[in-house]
């Protein structure tokens, strides 16, 4: 983009004028459109989902809030992944509007419906495909980013205008007609009398209900529109100073048409319910609820990195008793895992990845892995750490199994990178060493320091810790370190020093936190606690017990657990020999940020970085706050991991629940983000302080990188990403490395890039291929990282590209009765049947699912053997439940409701609800609250 268009770009921007309004304000914005509609969907699935299950659903409170809507889904305990997903969907929506400016098929500007449909359902296909491969993370950014899109179209065109009172529903389908649309030629609006606009519609495109919607353009004498057309409007389009002048847009109160603005609201936020819906019809309740980060476990994976090689055999063992006990006691309860994830590593081998929700099913597979090979000095520990990463939620817990030293150290960087940004939490449990023989044998000794270092550095940065212990004390570590495996775990305070160092650190328990534990590694001299009444122990001594209820160890790990007491505590360490401290305790209230870039403007417009903020100048951090819906943010600060250095920053209350951090100075140290506030509790009668701290440590740089990936990667073709590298100090020879989460999928890119002077960019793309057999919906993460002269300084940015198959099927599967026994009396003495073909067409991709979603009797399915895209199936039930009702869905997303009653369906009919089809059948209906003319042109 040019300097020149930049600016352009900034200013339009700051007059919010190309779609609701990007951030809360006195009109309805992206996101609160788009977290109202994720909110009330919610509610409904769950609701189902109770109902299915016999069980009674309580709504909860008006207006409903996450921290509501998940106790109600009694999926309390996910509430942290369940705001993590609604932020990573609404951010994305927002990013449109930072990215496709200027694109008028994002934003349905210039009459743009057929490309601006396109985009919806080419994203609506993508986030299908997504949830089919549980590539959730990947489903809500691409699915974010569709909705914004979506949810213009009220806004931009004339769709309020003309009387609709509902959605577009043709929208979400590209077989059907948008509407009525306006040829080229044709004239749609006269001038505004004055500021007046709201009679600026021409008349006969109102009885006509003809789709129009405005042009918009920034550069005078450059952009115009055609004669006759209306405007978007706003004072920086220029084209609403040309005849005819003002212009039709609804984005806020304040817009020419801003009088219907809260009815374009209330129709993209049915739209954005809607399209949901369709989602949650295409992936089903459970993994739905999924993609939005709720469950009833603990809402995060368990995932195992386990090093298979023949010395490893004892740890195997050990590593299957000790996951099969802590299943077994999490199971159904509120700590189970959303998911379990498996990867094992040897040399010259990693992966694959193995994924499942069912807990048999996982320690099944750890049960089936074998210990085979080794022999030499070490094992590709960083390469199946980074699967792991790559393939695992967003704040997931990690545990790596090793006796050796990792053999591929040049990937620390990226697997740092993905730390950084997936802000998962590793622990490695290092047990031995290679021996000096050529076959590997049982180990007594450990990991030279100098090897186990890289371990260490990795620990720093994901938060977690490096135990080291004999072989035989490998199932103690494992269950103490298994506890950290809870959604609602929360840093109070983490530090390490190297060298060690005498240190005082201080954390504040509060009266939401319980089971508050100190770990530390590395065996320092003394460690003394204190107590919020100014008692002061030695915890190596038996007078431990008077500020603590129990103590363990397992090699270089000593674990504390507290006495629970509000206030402020202390831990002295006094040590010569490097450590590591971490205390935890479980709460429902913790926090989520990103480092954000801002533009100029007084709306404070942001996008949230990819990549590391720039060290040594200012920069901003948005935080929300989990949990809770009384707490506030009175402190951010930036803590220095390995010493002393802490900067403050500004804290700026913004609506919505979020809070603006601004900070003058982004150290060039690794660090912590630690917020400090307020908790007003009700019961208690009072407000308390509480303090968290992020377990991710992070890093900033003095080099930028900023790269783009449009549209989705088709296997077999090549892929370009475009990257710009900026040396805001030290030019010269940048070198470039880009690395994929699949060692089947290639990226090239220039090894170097010159960037002088200091301040300048240098250009380059990087090149991607998977392979022809990669299913739609596949995930490509890619790694491009900038290393500077002397390898001291390292930025990245990471992306995620989905793959998609072209799609040619766009009809959802129909039901034909092939034979029926009606019911005559409505009795539970008197049973009915019910035959029927579930039939995708000749052209379609054939039936993956029939569910039955009304009717208490039994379904069996069966495939037809003379016609492979078709499905059997047959129903029993008794004449007292006479209504059933299936939901079809086909291999790429395509879902309809079929509904019959016992009385009234005959042989021989076919059903569908989108198309409208009930010959023969019972009336059709979906309890979305949608009208039955859905489909109007």
């Amino acid at each position: 983009m040019s300097p020149a268009l930049a600016v352009w770009v900034i200013l339009l921007l700051q007059s919010g004028a190309q779609g609701f309004g990007i951030l809360p304000g006195s009109s309805q914005s992206h996101q609160e459109i788009t977290k109202e509609a994720i909110l009330n969907v919610t509610v409904q699935v769950c609701r189902a989902l109770a109902e299915a299950e016999g069980s009674d659903f309580a709504f909860p409170p008006q207006p409903f809030t996450p921290t509501g809507v998940a106790a109600a889904c009694r999926a309390g305990n996910s509430i942290r992944s369940y705001e993590q997903a609604i932020r990573s969907i609404t951010l994305r929506n927002i990013r449109v509007d930072l990215e496709e400016a200027l694109n008028a098929s994002f934003h349905f500007d210039d009459e743009t419906f057929v490309s601006g449909r396109n985009i919806i359902t080419t994203g609506l296909q993508t986030v299908k495909a997504n949830n089919k491969e549980e590539n959730f993370e990947a489903a809500r950014e691409n699915l974010g980013a569709t909705l914004h899109t979506l949810q213009d179209f009220y806004s931009h065109s004339n769709w309020v205008e003309i009387g609709m009172s509902f959605p577009n529903s043709n929208l979400l389908r590209s077989d059907t007609s948008i509407g009525n649309l306006a040829d080229e030629s044709r004239p749609t609006c006269r001038s505004c009398d004055g500021d007046d606009c709201r009679n600026n519609i021409l008349e006969d495109i109102i009885s006509e209900q003809v789709l129009t919607s405005g042009y918009f353009g920034l550069i005078p004498l450059i952009d115009t529109k055609p004669s006759g057309k209306c405007s978007h409007g706003g004072a920086l389009d220029v084209t609403s100073r040309i005849e005819p002048t003002g212009g039709i847009n609804k984005d806020t109160t304040n817009s020419e048409h801003g009088f219907l603005h809260s009815e374009a609201a209330r129709l993209a936020t049915s739209a954005t319910s809607e399209i949901l819906e369709d989602v949650r019809r295409a992936a089903g309740d459970e993994p739905f609820l999924q993609m939005l980060g709720v469950s009833r476990g603990s809402g995060k994976a368990l995932c195992l990195v386990i090093d298979t090689t023949q010395s490893m055999s004892d740890d195997i063992a050990a590593v299957r008793t000790a996951t099969s006990t802590f299943i077994d006691s999490q199971v159904e309860t509120d700590n189970q895992p959303l998911s379990y994830i498996l990867v094992p590593f040897n040399d010259p081998e990693f992966g694959p990845v193995m994924r499942t929700s069912d807990p048999e099913v996982f320690k099944n597979l750890v049960d089936d892995l074998t210990a085979s090979g080794g022999g030499d000095e070490g094992e590709l520990s960083l390469s199946g750490l980074q699967l792991a990463l790559t393939n695992a939620p967003r704040s997931s817990d990690i545990f790596l199994f090793t006796d050796a030293s990792a053999k591929d150290e040049q990937l620390k960087s990226t697997v740092i990178a993905n730390i950084e940004r997936t802000q998962s939490v590793v622990y490695f449990l290092i047990t031995g060493t290679p021996a000096n023989t050529r076959r590997r044998r049982r180990r007594s000794t450990r990991i030279a320091e100098s090897d186990a270092q890289v371990y260490k550095d990795l620990s720093d940065a994901a938060g977690g810790l490096v135990i080291e212990v004999d072989k035989d004390q490998l199932l103690e570590a494992t269950s103490i370190i298994g506890q950290m495996s809870n959604s609602t775990v929360v840093t109070l305070v983490r530090a390490s020093r190297t060298p060690g160092v005498n240190a005082n650190f201080s954390f504040v328990i509060d009266g939401t936190t319980s089971n508050v534990r100190l770990f530390i590694t590395g065996n320092p001299a003394n460690v003394t606690l204190v107590d919020p009444e100014g008692r002061e122990v030695d915890l190596r001594t038996v007078a431990a017990d008077q500020l603590t209820s129990s103590f363990t160890s397992a090699g270089n790990l000593e674990s504390w657990q507290l006495r629970p007491q509000v206030g402020t505590w202390q831990v002295m360490v006094e040590a010569t020999n490097p450590y590591t401290l971490r205390a935890t305790g479980q709460s429902p209230l913790d926090f989520l940020f990103d480092f954000a870039e801002f533009v100029p403007s007084p709306s404070n417009t942001f996008d949230v970085l990819d990549s590391r903020p720039l060290a040594g100048t200012n920069g901003s951090l948005l935080v929300m706050l989990t949990g809770s819906n009384t707490a506030n943010v009175t402190e951010v600060t930036l803590v220095e991991s390995a010493g002393s250095l802490e900067v403050p920053g500004n804290v700026e209350s913004q609506e919505g629940g979020n809070f603006l951090v601004r900070v003058d100075n982004i150290p060039s140290v690794p660090f912590v983000v630690r917020v400090k506030g307020n908790e007003v509790n009700a019961t208690a009668g009072g407000v308390f302080p509480f303090q968290r701290e992020s377990a991710t440590s992070f890093r900033a740089s003095n080099l930028t990188i900023k790269a783009d990936a449009e549209g989705n990667l088709v296997p077999g073709t090549e892929f370009s990403v475009p990257f710009t590298v900026t040396a805001e100090e030290t030019g010269g020879n940048i070198t470039i490395r880009a690395t994929t989460n699949n060692p089947l999928y290639t990226a090239s890119a220039p090894n170097v890039l010159l960037v002088e002077p200091p301040g300048l960019s240098a250009n380059g793309t990087v090149m991607l291929a998977v392979p022809l057999n990669t299913p739609s919906g596949t995930t490509v993460t890619l790694v491009i990282e900038a290393e500077a002269p002397g390898g001291d300084d390292i930025n990245y940015a990471i992306i995620r590209i989905s793959v998609l198959n072209p799609v040619t099927d766009f009809t959802a599967p129909v039901c034909q009765v092939l034979g029926i026994v009606n019911c005559v009396q409505n009795t539970s003495a008197n049973p009915w049947s019910l035959s029927l073909k579930v039939s995708d067409g000749a052209e379609g991709t054939g039936v993956e699912r029939v569910t039955l979603t009304q009717g208490n009797g039994t379904l069996t399915l069966t495939p037809d053997t003379e016609n492979q895209n078709d499905t059997l199936a047959t129903y029993e039930g008794f004449c007292d439940s006479p209504d059933v009702e299936l939901l079809v869905v086909d291999n790429v997303g395509n879902a309809d409701m079929c509904s019959f009653n016992a009385f009234t369906t005959s042989s021989g009919c076919v059903a569908s609800f989108l198309t409208q089809t009930a010959l023969g059948c019972a009336v059709l209906t979906l309890a979305l609250g949608f009208p039955e003319n859905l489909n109007m042109f």
